[in-house]
């Protein structure tokens, strides 16, 4: 919930741009998501779905977790990557057509208050929230690892706006 509500909070206090200004008005028949949106979602559930595959499959072996904790350490660190992956495409989604998304993003206070709202969150119910929220403190590399892996989505989000879609 904190990702889904913060995340709209985030993305709909984004000023209108002039491009945007300047597009035909969408009616009533008109497709609420459009080719452009349809591109970047199916790009980045791709991506993700790749990501927390791969976690699952070979999550133990490439961050080396053995023990009577390894499963509870494997799903906080799956849950902690999807949650980056999604940070990071909040980012990407500020516009869904031009690769520098990071341009005005100091102005957008709103904006900037949600991310940090969004990972100060997420490292309380990591580190501190266990019991509750069913998760186990991460190391160091383990958040390297997982911040990364969110991290990496931005190129592939940039990758996916070179590709032209029509416009129906």
């Amino acid at each position: 919930m904190i990702m889904d509500t913060l995340g709209a909070l985030a993305l709909a206090t984004e000023p209108p741009n002039d491009e945007l200004m300047k597009r035909p008005p969408v009616g009533r028949k008109g497709n609420f998501i459009s080719n452009v949106m349809w591109r970047n979602i199916l790009g980045q559930s791709i991506y993700q779905f790749v990501v927390i595959w791969f976690l699952q499959t070979r999550g133990k072996v490439t961050f080396h977790l053995n023990g009577p904790d390894s499963d509870m350490t494997l799903n906080t660190l799956i849950f902690n990557s999807f949650v980056f992956c999604q940070v990071f495409n909040e980012i990407s989604s500020r516009d869904m057509e031009r690769i520098n998304v990071f341009q005005g993003i100091l102005k957008n206070y709103v904006f900037v208050a949600v991310l940090t709202s969004t990972v100060i969150f997420q490292i309380v119910i990591v580190e501190f929230l266990g019991t509750y929220a069913n998760t186990s403190p991460l190391s160091l590399k383990q958040w390297f690892g997982s911040i990364l892996l969110g991290v990496l989505g931005m190129p592939i989000a940039a990758a996916l706006k070179m590709i032209p879609v029509g416009s129906v």
